[in-house]
């Protein structure tokens, strides 16, 4: 190391013993992957999981880098779902939390005015991007038995109405709800559960989104931080609620936004 570099501090191995399935991750942009990489620097042993054969392409490699199994998971084909969390259960001797990181609605339901939406479409964006988080709480909670931490992803427009997010907005405000309702239930047999909700960042799945890149800017010139945040901020906020730091924490969602939501 050059004399005058500052010596970087080792990273925290905060989550030393603890395993994970962290569902979602599509290429390395995606928050899902942003998450399981601080994860497994601090120590947590995961299993990733993608869409599908297009999807393990780009994730495999990541997996790779962090010695982490891959299993495929779209949670709109029956069993699929159960299929992941066995497999991960399996190859990592059982599981202590699980990171949800998966959203969809079709393009035409997403793009045009929610009163304009479809009962389909509705039914398929709630089903891929709210009701699975249920569905992998009640499949995981089994392979909880000592408790745990289960976080999903979520957008400040849950709660307020932002321009092109459009059907997006009602399911996550769902998701929101689910989250309390969740941990209400869970909360018994000590299992935790959260909710985070980054500020807009580039992935695949926001960029779906009409105008995204104004959104963007005008959440970087606004946010009291007046910037974006990063795939690591995000994981790291994860990464502190998974951990015995956050055992007295649950039913909450987190904003990880550069304080955008404080001034809206």
């Amino acid at each position: 190391m050059d004399a005058s570099s500052p010596e970087v501090p080792p990273t925290p191995r905060t989550l030393e013993g603890l395993r994970g399935l962290v569902l979602g991750v599509a290429n390395e942009h995606s928050i899902a992957w942003g998450c399981a990489r601080v994860l497994a620097e601090r120590g947590a042993r995961l299993a990733l999981t993608c869409l599908n054969e297009k999807a393990e392409a780009h994730v495999a490699p990541l997996a790779a880098q962090i010695g982490a199994p891959l299993l495929r998971c779209d949670v709109e084909q029956p069993g699929e779902l159960a299929a992941a969390v066995d497999a991960a259960a399996g190859a990592l001797g059982g599981l202590d939390f699980g990171i949800h990181s998966i959203a969809w609605a079709p393009k035409d339901d997403l793009h045009g005015r929610v009163v304009d939406s479809t009962a389909e479409g509705f039914n398929l964006a709630i089903r891929v991007s709210c009701h699975s988080f249920a569905e992998m709480a009640h499949l995981m909670e089994p392979h909880l038995p000592a408790g745990g931490a289960l976080v999903t992803m979520s957008y400040i427009g849950a709660d307020e109405a932002v321009p092109n997010y459009g059907l997006m907005g009602p399911v996550k405000a769902a998701l929101e709800s689910l989250v309390r309702y969740m941990a209400v239930e869970l909360g018994p047999k000590n299992v935790r559960v959260h909710a985070v909700s980054p500020g807009p960042v580039p992935t695949r799945a926001a960029s779906g989104l009409l105008e995204f890149d104004t959104l963007m800017a005008h959440s970087a010139e606004s946010a009291p931080l007046r910037r974006l945040v990063t795939l690591d901020e995000i994981g790291r906020c994860v990464a502190f609620l998974v951990s015995p730091d956050a055992t007295g924490m649950t039913g909450q969602t987190l904003y990880v936004d550069a304080g955008g939501h404080a001034v809206r």
